[in-house]
């Protein structure tokens, strides 16, 4: 059997990094992934399509979407299995209980495994989230009440993968791998993490378009063949309709504010799609990174985001310190501060004040 997985779409998703306009266009581009994903499984023709969750956000979910996902599921011809996530999970009030959805649509609707037969022999076992957080693990205690072959659909924390994932990303319905051959699943097709991850009994297909900068690893849907003894092989499939991309440009000896615009200019050139610019580097002490230069710059080319990282400007202190001045003098009386940091911190911003300049923040 052939199975179309993908997860963590985030259809209506706020993309608050973004301005209004772009965040309008982003959210676009993920309708636009899901039509390759349809596509995808029916140039593939699989015998069905599998979504492991989030694939929108519940909270700010519009009607027009809703309408997208119907009128698209109900055209794919072919089973479409879909298992709630925490972020478009089940309540009363969700569309995925307020729609009526064509036939071949199966939602899962229990916070615990249930079972459907994809044919004889072979069963696939989905979970539902009906609530936003602290789902119940779903498969420690479970036990199929039939043979052939399991399948499992969910969204689901792996706890051993917590430590190549994103920051900051929470469990939910956690277990651990082990879980899964006691349990007698011979294969998980999983969301929730959005770095992809081919695990021995286990998928994470990743978010299919980026979200978020700094995104790693080849996400995308996934195409599964399950063999008649459980073993699965896998083809990763690219589908998205953007790129996202994080780079640090390094403004080592730049004197003058065109300098930087230069070399955001030439990244820009380099990297299609949403871009967030790192300025790094040792910079000369007559370059002014006022933060309200760098928002103008921002806002006047599409899809960029700036931000200063290790900037360090370029002053002789040991120069300065000689001086019989008011500058000497603060230098002097800086230096006194044992940690190197504040040191650091407290010398550039005084100075940047004595000289009458705005971009003290960036010291």
């Amino acid at each position: 059997m052939k199975l179309l997985h993908f997860a963590d779409l985030h259809l209506d998703a706020p993309f608050a990094w973004a301005s209004p306009e772009t965040a309008r266009i982003r959210r676009g581009n993920r309708r636009r992934t899901l039509a390759r994903i349809l596509e995808l499984a029916e140039a593939e023709r699989v015998d069905a399509i599998l979504c492991a969750g989030d694939l929108f956000e519940h909270e700010r979910v519009s009607p027009d979407t809703v309408e997208l996902l119907r009128t698209s599921f109900a055209a794919a011809e072919r089973p479409v299995y879909l298992a709630p996530g925490n972020h478009d999970w089940l309540s009363a009030q969700s569309p995925y209980a307020l729609t009526e959805w064509s036939p071949n649509v199966h939602l899962f609707t229990e916070a615990r495994l249930v079972p459907v037969a994809l044919e004889d022999g072979l069963t696939l076992w989905g979970a539902a989230h009906r609530a936003p957080a602290n789902t119940d693990p779903f498969f420690a205690a479970f036990r199929p009440d039939r043979g052939g072959i399991h399948l499992a659909l969910a969204h689901a924390s792996e706890r051993g993968a917590l430590g190549w994932q994103e920051e900051g990303k929470q469990p939910h319905a956690p277990f651990d791998a082990a879980e899964l051959e006691e349990a007698g699943i011979a294969h998980a097709f999983l969301g929730h993490y959005h770095v992809p991850r081919d695990a021995e009994r286990y998928t994470y297909p990743g978010n299919p378009d980026p979200l978020e900068f700094g995104e790693r690893g080849e996400r995308g849907a996934v195409v599964a063949e399950v063999s008649p003894d459980g073993s699965v092989t896998r083809r990763r499939h690219v589908v998205a309709v953007s790129e996202v991309h994080d780079v640090t440009v390094t403004l080592d000896g730049a004197a003058h504010l065109a300098e930087v615009e230069r070399a955001i200019a030439e990244a820009r050139s380099a990297n299609p799609g949403c871009l967030r610019v790192t300025l790094a580097g040792e910079v000369a002490s007559s370059l002014e990174l006022d933060r309200r230069e760098l928002a103008r710059i921002a806002s006047a080319t599409p899809d960029l985001v700036l931000r200063v990282g290790e900037v360090a400007t370029g002053y002789d202190l040991a120069e300065i310190e000689r001086e019989t001045t008011v500058r000497g003098q603060f230098v002097r009386a800086a230096a006194a501060i044992d940690d190197p940091e504040l040191r650091r911190r407290v010398t550039l911003t005084g100075l940047r004040a004595l000289e009458g300049r705005r971009d003290l923040e960036v010291a």
